[in-house]
Parts: structure tokens; C-alpha cells; sequence
């Protein structure tokens, strides 16, 4: 049999097909997007037929419909799909086409199928992250009917805690902000019930998993965090270098080079999965406030360059350590155990297990402010070794005028600087996190 290759312009109702074969393009008419319509479909396929389709809220549905029944089933990422994008003349005949004929020369930038337990995961988490979301817009639309009310601010910590709704009850407002306000207590009450349900169930899910735990070692990464991260990557292993996971998580930095010129290196891509780009840069602001190396790297890079790229250079060194942790197998070497058994023991409380009150736990330690300051110290140590190390680094050599192959391959400019500039422009040891331990270690 002759190879034939199918593109798939899938919509909400049909598919429009296109079909390969001998070198040539013929259209094949349209598909209903449903079970029935497409395992018909199937049927008429060959075990070495294979079919491309373009990434969208249907395609895993239907790409696990069509797995073993085809040799590939290739999807495409619409971003990199520069062929339909950019095309003068795009109709759904047209894009099915141009996926078919890419597919043939293997020109299609794919993108990686999760499985099944990583999809369900990625729903779950997208669900939390919409009930946060529109928790903060019901809290935001009460603050602002006090605030058009000219109402001072709570006094209380927490608005909408007992002493918040307390005081807020006792409010001189309007019938009718009353009744909305009202209102919207009645909405977040119902949110908050619904996070319980779903961090219980996320609970569950980071306590039956190694990866989850392992990145919780990490000072600023909760389960909340962990679960975000692994939802997002799936498989730590295809990554084959943490610098491909963070150009997967958007995190690198964009580079424009022509010609002669050295490569000038822009903002953030931001490409990938947000909500775990968006993660990451939350932990790294918690990571910044805690002893440790990692604080130690953001304090320089804020030095330099101010507090916003700073927390965004942290979040990607979180992303390089996340890859060397998973693949790996290695708990965080400047971990706080009494941390790190506080928040297991947070995760379990959130998943159903008893509280057992009374009794003297794993994360009993952290309540004690000795053991805190033991290990604070222990980071504050690891702080400095990692500072040291980094001013220890030697300053590259001058760079030459002449234009070669350096500077066609996007290389920087290398220039003479002092002591300061010295550490940002010279490479770390590897991994530049750990690297410290033996500093602190032999200072001790």
C-alpha cells in the first residue's frame, strides 16, 4: 500500500478532510465531530495511514479515538503552523491541505499528547485555578461597594472571616448594596465550598505521588505549586536539558541576531502553559524571602537589574531545579525538614486524613522556634557559601573585534569588567544550586 496521509481542520461540529497520496492533494469532504462519526472514520484508515490535526479543546478527545487504529497520530502546534497562519487564502479546505502535505514532507511541528492521568490532572488544576479566580472577583466587587460608599477600610485581618462579616453587617449601606453584598456572600461561600472539594481531591492526588513531594522540598513550593508544575510537564524525561523545559514554560528569554551582529536577548517568550509560568513566579517570591541560595541569586540579580526581573530569573532557576530534582530522584539539598513536614502535613489535613489533635506529629518541630532557628541558620550558611562562590567566579576573556563564527551563531560580546559583573558573565558549576553545600559544609 501507498503511504497516504490525512490533515483534519477540526471544528466544533465536522472536520474537514484532506488527503495525501503519490504527491499529490485531494480533499475527502467532511466528518461530524462526533464518537459515532469519527470511529467510522477509523474504520476506513489503514494500519500505515497517518493523520494530523491542529491542537484545540477536541483534539485529545479525538486523537484518542484514533490511536491503534493509524501509525501517527501527529498534532500540530497552531503557533509554529506558520504555513496556515500566514496564508493569503485560509479556508478549511485549505488548512486540511497544507496539514496533509506538511505531515508527508515531516515538516509539522507536533506537540507531545499527554496520557490520560496527566490530562485528568491538567482539568483539575484548571478547575481550582478558575474557582481562585472568581473567588478574588466576588471579594473585589464587595470592596468596591464599600469603597463607592465611602466606607473606611475593616479593621479586622480578613474581611470575609467572622470578624470581617461581623463588622461588615453592622455597615450603613443602601437596600440595595445590602442585597448585593449579600449576595455575594451567598456566591463565595458557595466557591469556597467548592475549593474545599477540589483541593481535598487534589490532596489526594499529590500524596499518592513522588514528584509532587519531592518538589515540595523546595522553600516557596507548596502542593499547590508542585501539582501546577507536574501538570503542566507531564513527563520530566522528555525533556532531554532544563533548558528545553524552560523554553517550555516560556521562561527564556527571546534572542534577535542578523548577520555579523551579536544576538541581543529580549523579555520573556512567554510561551507554554501560563498558569505554571504563573506558579512559578509566585513560589519565587516566597523563595526570595527565605534564607537560602536561592534568595542569595535573587538578591544579585535584583542589584542589577530591579525587583521584576529578578523574581523572573529566580522562577526560571526554580524551573532548572525542578528538572534536576525529578530526573534525578534528589530531595532539595537545602531543604527544611520541619518546612517541609509542616506542609505534608497541611496536604493531609486538606485530604481527609484525621487531625489527631492532641498528639505529637511529624511536623511538631516546626512549632518550635529552636529547631526554626537551627535550620535557618543552617540556610543562612548556604546563603552565604553560594555568595562567595559566586564572587569567586573568573571574568571572561576580552572579546576580539573580529567578526566569525561567534557572532554568526548569536554569540554575546564578551568585555572586560570589574568584580561585580565578573559572576553574571562567567558560568556556574553544575548544578549552581548545590554547589554551595561544600562551602557550607567545610565552613562548618
Amino acid at each position: 500500500m501507498t503511504r497516504r496521509c490525512f490533515g483534519l481542520d477540526v471544528h466544533r461540529e465536522f472536520a474537514q478532510v484532506a488527503i495525501w497520496q503519490d504527491g499529490s492533494v485531494r480533499q475527502a469532504g467532511q466528518i461530524p465531530a462526533t464518537p459515532e462519526g469519527l470511529r467510522r472514520f477509523a474504520d476506513s484508515l489503514g494500519p500505515s495511514d497517518e493523520v494530523a490535526l491542529e491542537a484545540t479543546c477536541n483534539t485529545h478527545a479525538i486523537a484518542k479515538l484514533l490511536a491503534g487504529r493509524v501509525a501517527r497520530v501527529v498534532i500540530s502546534n497552531p503557533q509554529k503552523t506558520r504555513a496556515i497562519a500566514e496564508a493569503k487564502v485560509k479556508t478549511d479546505k485549505v488548512d486540511a491541505a497544507v496539514l496533509a502535505e506538511l505531515l508527508a514532507c515531516d515538516y509539522l511541528p507536533s506537540v507531545w499528547l499527554a496520557d490520560d492521568a496527566t490530562h485528568a490532572l491538567r482539568r483539575q488544576v484548571a478547575r481550582r485555578a478558575h474557582i481562585v479566580r472568581q473567588r478574588t472577583r466576588l471579594k473585589n466587587q464587595v470592596q468596591a461597594i464599600l469603597h463607592r460608599n465611602l466606607i473606611a477600610r475593616c479593621p479586622a485581618a480578613d474581611l470575609f472571616g467572622h470578624k470581617g462579616r461581623r463588622w461588615l453587617a453592622a455597615q450603613d449601606l443602601p437596600a440595595d448594596e445590602r442585597l448585593a453584598v449579600a449576595a455575594l456572600l451567598r456566591q463565595l461561600d458557595f466557591h469556597g465550598h467548592e475549593l474545599r472539594v477540589i483541593d481535598a481531591e487534589l490532596g489526594r492526588v499529590a500524596l499518592a505521588s513522588v514528584e509532587v513531594k519531592r518538589l515540595m522540598t523546595i522553600p516557596g513550593v507548596d502542593a499547590t505549586v508542585a501539582l501546577s508544575i507536574v501538570a503542566a510537564v507531564g513527563d520530566f524525561a522528555r525533556f532531554r536539558t532544563p533548558e528545553k523545559l524552560v523554553s517550555y514554560l516560556g521562561l527564556n528569554p527571546r534572542v534577535t541576531q542578523s548577520g555579523g551582529q551579536p544576538a541581543a536577548h529580549g523579555r520573556i517568550t512567554k510561551q507554554g502553559r501560563a498558569h505554571a509560568r504563573g506558579m512559578l513566579v509566585e513560589a519565587a517570591w516566597a523563595a526570595s524571602k527565605t534564607p537560602g541560595p536561592l534568595r542569595a541569586f535573587y538578591q544579585r540579580v535584583r542589584a542589577r537589574r530591579g525587583m521584576q526581573v529578578a523574581v523572573v530569573a529566580t522562577a526560571r532557576k526554580l524551573a532548572v531545579l525542578c528538572w534536576h530534582l525529578v530526573t534525578k530522584g534528589q530531595d532539595y539539598a537545602f531543604a527544611r525538614p520541619s518546612l517541609t513536614a509542616q506542609k505534608l502535613r497541611r496536604l493531609e489535613l486538606k485530604a481527609g486524613l484525621p487531625s489527631k489533635r492532641g498528639q505529637k506529629g511529624k511536623a511538631a518541630g516546626y512549632s518550635l522556634k529552636e529547631v526554626r532557628a537551627r535550620e535557618n541558620a543552617l540556610n543562612e550558611q548556604a546563603e552565604r557559601a553560594y555568595a562567595q562562590m559566586v564572587a569567586d567566579w573568573q571574568a571572561k576573556a576580552p572579546a576580539t573585534k573580529t567578526v566569525g563564527v561567534a557572532a554568526a551563531n548569536g554569540a554575546r560580546l564578551s568585555r572586560p569588567s570589574d568584580r561585580a559583573t565578573a559572576a553574571r558573565q562567567a558560568s556556574a558549576p553544575e548544578p549552581a544550586l548545590r554547589s554551595g553545600v561544600d562551602h557550607a559544609h567545610s565552613a562548618a
